[in-house]
């Protein structure tokens, strides 16, 4: 199916959690900040969250540093 990933759209599988396609990535779920189709998902729903054909994300990593 496809969603959009912070403006790229991109092909992923069906029935897809937004927990299952951060891991899909090898991205940390705890260093990130996810909007799904405009709303903030807080991390313990990331695994509630299916990800469905069209879906708008955006996905923001946090950086350190000083």
């Amino acid at each position: 199916m496809n969603v959009t990933v912070n403006g790229k759209p991109r092909q992923v599988e069906s029935s897809l959690t937004l927990l299952g396609f951060l891991e899909s990535l090898g991205v940390n779920p705890k260093l990130v900040a996810v909007e799904h189709n405009g709303d903030i998902i807080r991390r313990e729903n990331f695994e509630t969250v299916s990800l469905a054909e069209g879906d708008v994300l955006e996905i923001i990593h946090m950086v350190g540093g000083g």
